[in-house]
C-alpha cells in the first residue's frame, strides 16, 4: 500500500493589504507558505472499484486525490445541440444504456441542451460520460456537492450499481459529505479528518469484518462493504390529475387513454412514481400498462421495476391478461431479466422521426405478466 505525501510551497508577495491583515491579527510576516498532506492510499494494483476520499473543507482531499490518481477530464457540452450529442462514443446504444444505468432514463432529457438540465440531471450526464471515457481511474472532485442530499444518495447508489456491472472501471469520489458513504458502497474510505484508511472486503489475504454483522465477511458476495440504508415506498391508487406532475418525463404522448386506472408511488408521502393501466380495445378482460414513470431524482436504483411489478400483481387479479409494450431500452432490459414477465413479440419501425437506416430502427417489445396470470389461467380452465 503506497503512501502519498504532497508538499505545496508558495511565495507570498509583500503588499500593503497583507501587512494590514498582519497588523490587525498580530500575525508574523511571511514570505512563503507551505501546506503538507500525506496518507496511505490503495494501489491501482489492488482489487477495488470504488474508493472515497472524504473530509472537511481544507483537509487536503483534492490535493491528495490529484497526486495519487490524477484529475477528472474537463467535459465541454454543445450549447445549441442535444445533450446526447456531447458524447464521443459512436455507438448510440452504448450511450443510452449508460445514461439509463446512472439513472438518467428520460429520453426527453437526452434531447435537451446540457445547460438547461437540472443539477441532478447534469451530474448524471457527467457521470455517464465519465464511464464511457475508459479512464484507468476516474477522480470526481466535489462529488454530489451541487445536488440536494436526497438526490445525492440516489445518484450515488445508481452510479455504484453501474460501476459494479462493469470491469476495468474505477472511481475515486472526493467529497465533504459523509451521508453518501453507505449509498456509494465503496471498497475503501480515506477520511482526511483523521488520516485513517478503512478498507472493506479482503485485503492482503486477511479476512475482512462485515460492518453489518461484525462477522467474517470472506464468504459474503458483497465482500463486507457498508450496509446501504433502506428506502421505503408506498403504492396507492390515485386520480388522473396526478399525471400532470409526471407527463413531461415520459417519452411518449403526454395524454392518457380514457378510462385508465392510475397508481402512484409515494416516498415520505410525496409522489415519486406514476403508472396507468388501461383496457385493450377489442379484447375483453385484457389490460395493458399505458404509462410508467419515475421522477428523475429517483431513477437508477430499480425503483421503477419494483413499482411496475407491484402494480402488475394487483391489476392481474381483475383481468385475464396483463401486457406491457415498450421501446425504452432500460425497461426492455429490466423486463427481459424478470421472471415475472414473458416476451411475446418484437417489432421494428422507423418511428416518428422517420429514421430509415437499419442500425437506427425503433425496437418495440411486447411482454405479458406471468407472475400471477398462471393462477388465473388455471382458474379460468376450471370454471369452463
Amino acid at each position: 500500500m503506497p503512501r502519498v505525501d504532497v508538499v505545496n510551497d508558495c511565495t507570498i508577495e509583500d503588499t500593503f493589504r497583507s501587512r494590514q491583515v498582519q497588523g490587525m491579527f498580530d500575525l508574523p510576516a511571511a514570505k512563503a507558505t507551505r501546506v503538507a498532506v500525506g496518507a496511505d492510499v490503495p494501489s491501482l494494483q489492488d482489487d477495488w472499484q470504488i474508493g472515497v476520499i472524504v473530509g472537511p473543507s481544507g483537509s487536503g482531499k483534492t490535493t491528495l486525490a490529484r497526486a495519487a490518481y490524477g484529475t477528472m477530464p474537463h467535459f465541454t457540452w454543445p450549447e445549441k445541440r442535444a445533450m446526447i450529442d456531447g458524447f464521443e462514443e459512436p455507438d448510440i446504444r452504448a450511450v443510452t444504456q449508460t445514461l439509463v444505468s446512472v439513472g438518467l432514463s428520460s429520453p426527453p432529457a437526452w434531447l435537451r441542451p446540457f445547460h438547461v438540465l437540472s443539477n441532478g440531471e447534469q451530474f448524471r450526464a457527467q457521470m455517464a460520460r465519465l464511464l464511457l471515457a475508459n479512464l484507468p481511474v476516474a477522480v470526481v472532485d466535489e462529488f454530489t456537492s451541487v445536488v440536494d442530499r436526497q438526490v445525492a444518495q440516489v445518484c450515488s447508489a445508481a452510479l455504484a450499481k453501474a460501476i459494479r456491472r462493469k470491469t476495468g472501471i474505477r472511481l475515486v469520489a472526493v467529497s465533504c459529505h459523509y451521508d453518501i458513504l453507505p449509498w456509494l458502497d465503496p471498497d475503501w474510505i480515506l477520511d482526511m479528518s483523521t488520516g485513517g484508511l478503512e478498507r472493506f472486503g479482503q485485503a492482503n489475504g486477511a479476512p475482512a469484518v462485515d460492518t453489518c454483522t461484525g462477522h467474517d465477511a470472506s464468504t459474503r458476495q458483497t465482500r463486507g462493504r457498508l450496509c446501504r440504508p433502506e428506502l421505503r415506498f408506498e403504492v396507492r391508487q390515485c386520480g388522473v390529475s396526478l399525471w400532470a406532475m409526471f407527463s413531461r418525463h415520459h417519452y411518449l404522448s403526454h395524454s392518457l387513454p380514457a378510462g385508465c386506472r392510475c397508481w402512484t408511488l409515494l416516498h415520505d408521502g410525496h409522489p415519486v412514481g406514476f403508472a396507468a393501466v388501461a383496457g385493450c380495445i377489442g379484447f375483453a378482460g385484457y389490460l395493458r400498462f399505458s404509462r410508467i414513470v419515475v421522477l428523475p431524482d429517483y431513477q437508477g436504483i430499480s425503483i421503477g421495476s419494483r413499482f411496475r411489478d407491484v402494480v402488475a400483481g394487483i391489476e392481474v387479479r381483475r383481468c385475464r391478461r396483463l401486457s406491457l409494450v415498450t421501446s425504452h431500452p432500460g425497461m426492455i432490459r429490466s423486463l427481459e431479466n424478470s421472471a415475472l414477465w414473458r416476451r411475446v413479440a418484437v417489432a421494428y419501425s422507423t418511428g416518428a422521426a422517420g429514421l430509415k437506416t437499419s442500425g437506427h430502427l425503433r425496437r418495440t417489445v411486447s411482454f405479458v405478466y406471468t407472475g400471477k396470470a398462471k393462477v388465473n389461467d388455471a382458474a379460468d380452465k376450471t370454471s369452463r
